[in-house]
């Protein structure tokens, strides 16, 4: 029977692994999607790959799931991070989802000089990317950073690791990453009010960061993160 419902579960998975839900995930299984003794359900833990499993006790409160074979391995994706600066909620979440389902390892908010959100719920995001892995078949799970100043994050910046920064002063330039090398590397996507000129000029004199245009129009934050991960990708990373 194949399953078809995928779990996020923090447990440890191998054969005859038995599996503890908690109440809401008690609740999803069996209330919501109305599944029952002997039913399959999916599962990963962003470490193990995905394995099957079989539902063993199924209860309004709890249940009890036990592996039976891996169905995919761990597949981890390129070591790319997405470095953004929150914005209206909605978009915000829109973007961790679709940073999920293109390919990331970690997603850092930072806090700009013109970024509109002063905080964020970081157990909410995570809450998200989970999600997002679920519904996108990964069987990896990014981690999302707390916010983060822009200019602490950059003090302590590894050389190492590129920066693909998304320059809307370039707007019209015909570039982009043929010549570059794949590896260890980070998109920027600055506030929907730019960046102050003080970061631009700190940007610009870091030798790990590569300014782009996204093109002949302005794009929105979201639109410029999903149009940033698919360059990217498509020239460096796994789509190849």
């Amino acid at each position: 029977m194949d399953a078809k419902v995928r779990l996020y579960v923090e447990q440890p998975l191998a054969p005859g692994q038995a599996v503890a839900l908690s109440g809401d995930q008690a609740h999803y299984l069996f209330s919501v999607m109305r599944l029952a003794k002997g039913a399959a359900v999916a599962l990963f833990n962003g470490r193990d790959g995905e394995w099957r499993a079989e539902v063993a006790e199924a209860g309004k409160r709890g249940g009890v799931l036990v592996c039976d074979v891996q169905t995919k391995p761990l597949l981890m994706p390129p070591d790319l991070w997405l470095i953004f600066a929150p914005i209206k909620k909605a978009r915000t979440d829109f973007i961790v989802e679709k940073a999920v389902e293109l390919g990331v390892r970690r997603i850092l908010p930072v806090q700009t000089r013109h970024t509109n959100s002063e905080r964020i719920r970081q157990d909410r995001l995570q809450a998200h990317a989970v999600e997002a892995a679920e519904q996108c078949g990964g069987t990896y799970v990014p981690e999302v950073a707390d916010l983060v100043a822009l200019d602490r994050l950059l003090a302590g910046w590894d050389a190492g690791r590129r920066i693909l920064w998304c320059d809307e002063s370039r707007l019209g330039v015909s570039e982009g990453l043929a010549g570059e090398e794949p590896g260890p590397w980070a998109i920027l996507i600055g506030p929907e009010g730019g960046f102050s000129d003080g970061e631009k000029a700190k940007l610009r004199g870091l030798p790990a960061v590569l300014p782009v245009s996204l093109g002949p129009r302005i794009l929105r934050a979201d639109t410029a993160a999903v149009a940033a991960l698919t360059l990217w990708q498509a020239a460096l990373g796994d789509w190849r």
